[in-house]
């Protein structure tokens, strides 16, 4: 088998990616802006955005899963860097993560994501991409922050559908082994639930006392937001809630 070169190997979800194809026996190369000691899986050293050691850590890959991402007109340009990159190395499976939403929601990180889709669909390799709906980690961050007022106030009206990286990873590296699919079934996270409802358990979890207060919050993107933009309920194969996934992080 040739190697499944990960980008943003590194971050939460490639690290999750990484452990799931290395559980199933694949050939794995990281990519970095660092050298590393070689370990369970390989890593090659090289910059998106710049090029620099792409033809050298795409050489012999047959598959890439691209899951670094940065904010703006940067993570496009890393994007159509890899693919130009990968076009010319004969890999044969461009696989993508992405973000529900990112047709429905008017975000400028949405949008850029919708713009690195469009790049690998057009890309000429055979390509896959998978939305998945936004990570529990990143609502935790969110009420993180908030929590920290007297009152944690959320938008009123907005739901969400948070999945673990662990499921989401377990899904690409199945469609990494696989072949190219292009727009693969959204990925989404096992319940749907109102913000205020999330960020209920989330103080009980850490042993805070904080009113929750529901205020109207506007804008077009807290619009699309409240209308479902955001969700699939129809697709809820994430296993993990974020109760299971707070359980797992209560301070001791």
């Amino acid at each position: 088998m040739r190697p499944i070169l990960v980008t943003g190997g590194t971050g939460t979800l490639g690290r999750a990616v990484v452990r799931r194809l290395l559980a199933r026996g694949c050939p794995v190369r990281v990519l970095s802006r660092q050298a590393h000691t070689p370990g369970e899986h390989g890593w090659a050293v090289g910059d998106l955005v710049t090029g620099r050691g792409l033809e050298a850590a795409l050489s012999g890959a047959g598959t890439v899963v691209h899951c670094a991402t940065t904010n703006g007109k940067r993570d496009v340009a890393a994007t159509r860097r890899l693919v130009e990159a990968a076009g010319g190395a004969g890999v044969s499976h461009l696989l993508y993560v992405s973000i529900v939403g990112v047709d429905r929601v008017p975000l400028g990180y949405y949008r850029t994501k919708a713009e690195c889709e469009r790049l690998v669909a057009e890309s000429g390799l055979g390509w896959t991409v998978l939305r998945a709906t936004q990570f529990h980690d990143l609502l935790l961050r969110l009420l993180e922050g908030l929590s920290k007022a007297p009152v944690l106030v959320v938008p009123r009206g907005v739901a969400f559908q948070t999945v673990d990286v662990r499921d989401v990873a377990e899904r690409l590296a199945q469609l990494a082994e696989g072949a190219p699919a292009g727009r693969a079934a959204d990925f989404g996270g096992p319940e749907v639930r109102a913000v205020e409802a999330l960020a209920v358990e989330f103080l009980r979890a850490r042993g805070q006392r904080r009113p929750v207060l529901r205020a109207p919050v506007p804008g077009r993107a807290v619009k699309a937001l409240r209308a479902g933009g955001n969700l699939v309920p129809g697709c809820a194969a994430g296993r993990i809630t974020f109760g299971e996934f707070l359980a797992e992080r209560r301070p001791s």
